[in-house]
């Protein structure tokens, strides 16, 4: 009996026990698809931006320095490995973790909360070959696919599987 619940609990995934944080291959993948503008600009949703997509508090005419840039960005991120962290219900290895806030930071905690990637992460028979699949799903704007975003998912699904993404 002891031999089954042993196999059992190695097969079942574990919820996690600790809140993770984003490392900095993670924040290198958000800067390399972000970019980082040091004065304020409109972005495709007409919203007031700076640095690597901040939007709170923003104005038309502001300008922030590169270490500001980066201040809001671990500011900024905080909000998405938040979410990670409360709607992930499995263990995550780190590069892991990283894919899903850089893919939160990109697309928002309510497209992760309603993704079929987030149902798959949470069953009890993760198909963990099928997470990169689903991240690469979501490459569109405005329902035309986008290179830019096909990059960027490609990124994220080699880093969630431990590869390298650097050339992408």
């Amino acid at each position: 009996m002891q031999l089954f619940r042993s196999i059992l609990e190695h097969l079942t995934p574990q919820k996690k026990e600790i809140n993770m944080q984003i490392s900095q291959e993670g924040l290198s993948l958000i800067k390399k698809f972000e970019g980082c503008k040091l004065e304020s600009y409109k972005c495709a949703a007409g919203v007031w931006t700076i640095g690597y997509g901040s939007t709170h508090g923003i104005t038309e005419g502001m300008s922030i320095s590169q270490e500001r840039a980066d201040m809001l960005l671990l500011e900024d991120v905080e909000k998405f490995e938040q979410a990670v962290n409360d709607l992930v219900e499995v263990s995550l290895e780190q590069n892991q973790f990283d894919a899903l806030v850089s893919w939160t930071f990109n697309l928002g905690p309510t497209n992760l909360k309603n993704s079929t990637l987030l149902k798959v992460l949470n069953s009890s028979h993760i198909d963990w070959n099928n997470v990169p699949e689903q991240i690469k799903r979501w490459n569109k704007a405005g329902g035309k696919v986008l290179e830019g975003l096909v990059r960027r998912r490609e990124a994220e699904a080699l880093l969630f599987e431990g590869k390298e993404w650097h050339e992408v």
